[in-house]
């Protein structure tokens, strides 16, 4: 498993919309941790409320981004960027993650 670091940018005008789907996005992200092919690790908003950081333990970044496409977020358009990059917890408490 490779480790993921994924960045969602929300899309402008989209506050009512994604107060209304968190609870199936939390479904979804919980869901994750409890799967075997790609596991969530964390995830949270940024304080600005711009967007999230979400970090992933996933085969390939191709299922990775399979496995995002079903998040209720992108499915009804609130994220207006998406980006998955490899990375590798040197240190620190995600260390024991890295390959």
């Amino acid at each position: 498993m490779s480790v993921f670091a994924v960045e969602y940018v929300y899309a402008p005008g989209t506050e009512a919309g994604r107060d209304e789907h968190r609870p199936g996005h939390r479904a979804f992200l919980t869901s994750l941790k409890e799967s075997g092919n790609v596991s969530l690790i964390a995830s949270g908003p940024y304080a600005d409320g711009s967007g999230a950081l979400l970090i992933f333990a996933a085969p390939s970044e191709e299922d990775l981004a399979a496995a995002l496409a079903r998040d209720p977020f992108n499915a009804e358009g609130f994220v207006a960027a998406l980006r998955i990059t490899g990375w590798i917890p040197a240190s620190g408490e995600l260390s024991h993650y890295a390959q």
